[in-house]
């Protein structure tokens, strides 16, 4: 399955286009951090990691999933 990565510090954004059904929670709750118009559409910089991780909480179809991003 195709994903997307989007990283911002310690979290990365992970989206999966084909389980996307465009409910629209995450414009609606992060419009600086998602946009579909721009490419790419989801700017992870322009929120903190716990802001994203409680919007992608909220995500119904699963499409946006994270994970933590630890140094070896």
């Amino acid at each position: 399955m195709e994903t997307h990565e989007y990283p911002n510090g310690n979290i990365t954004v992970i989206w999966q286009p084909q389980k996307c059904i465009h409910s629209a929670v995450c414009v609606k709750m992060l419009p600086k951090v998602y946009n579909p118009k721009d490419r790419p559409w989801i700017k992870a910089e322009n929120a903190s990691p716990e802001e994203l991780k409680n919007q992608i909480d909220q995500c119904p179809s699963g499409a946006l999933s994270y994970k933590f991003n630890t140094q070896k």
